[in-house]
């Protein structure tokens, strides 16, 4: 991960925990079934963040190394998993998680693996797995056209992120057959979706790196059209965000 990478969430730590979305059920229902996960099996969480993805992971009972570099992200994930004994928190990167070799029997990454350095990690990932381990990568993907308000906040997004292009994870789902060649891997995908009104759609979109906070020139102008959208499009005050949750899941 990069220097920038692992510091950009520092700021916006509360947002993330308030808005970003979870990760439905049947993510855990697939990897019971296709890769036989039971509450035995140690797991390395990469880039854990608050332990969105980790929580479900320690309620299924498994034995989580949560890895991840920010420490704001880090602490409040701490605070937050702190009544779940099998969880150890661990300040470290998805290329040098500090893990010992061949213990552990699954790699997740849930919604982090675009910022990976993904040749370093991937040779990482292959160091700390067991024989025979599992690698799993997750992603809530935005829909960004079945709707006309997901349009004009696409549209948004683009007009005021700062780094918005650079940084979209599908520039690494569009290449994640490269991450686990020459090995094979499945894909699954789940709908899933948020409803907000103006105060928790704001939340959303600030808890993204790319969003300018306050004092950046184009924050004003960025909550006005947000705004403006919200109004021209919610139903009772509230907008839909709907995605779908992608699973990318193999033998590396």
């Amino acid at each position: 991960m990069t220097k920038s990478a692992t510091v950009r969430f520092s700021d916006r730590v509360e947002n993330y925990v308030r808005y970003r979305p979870g990760y439905p059920p049947e993510v855990l229902d697939l990897l019971r079934t296709e890769c036989e996960l039971r509450p035995k099996h140690a797991v390395a969480d990469i880039a854990f963040g608050t332990g969105v993805f980790t929580r479900l992971l320690l309620e299924n009972g498994n034995y989580v190394f949560a890895v991840e570099p920010n420490a704001e992200m880090r602490e409040m994930g701490i605070q937050l998993l702190k009544a779940y004994a099998r969880m150890v928190a661990v300040a470290g990167t998805a290329e040098g998680t500090t893990l010992e070799s061949a213990s552990v029997d699954f790699v997740t990454a849930a919604q982090a693996a675009h910022w990976f350095d993904l040749p370093r990690a991937r040779a990482e990932f292959v160091r700390i797995l067991k024989p025979g381990g599992w690698c799993v990568l997750i992603w809530n993907e935005r829909r960004t056209g079945s709707t006309a308000f997901l349009r004009e906040y696409e549209e948004l997004l683009l007009t005021y992120g700062t780094d918005y292009k650079e940084v979209r994870h599908e520039r690494t789902t569009d290449v994640i057959h490269e991450f686990f060649a020459p090995a094979e891997f499945a894909e699954c995908s789940f709908n899933s979706s948020q409803r907000f009104d103006y105060e928790g759609c704001a939340g959303r979109l600030l808890s993204s790196s790319y969003a300018p906070l306050e004092g950046h020139p184009s924050h004003e102008p960025m909550m006005e059209n947000l705004r403006r959208i919200v109004r021209d499009y919610g139903k009772d005050g509230e907008v839909e965000f709907e995605y779908n949750t992608r699973v990318f899941y193999g033998r590396l």
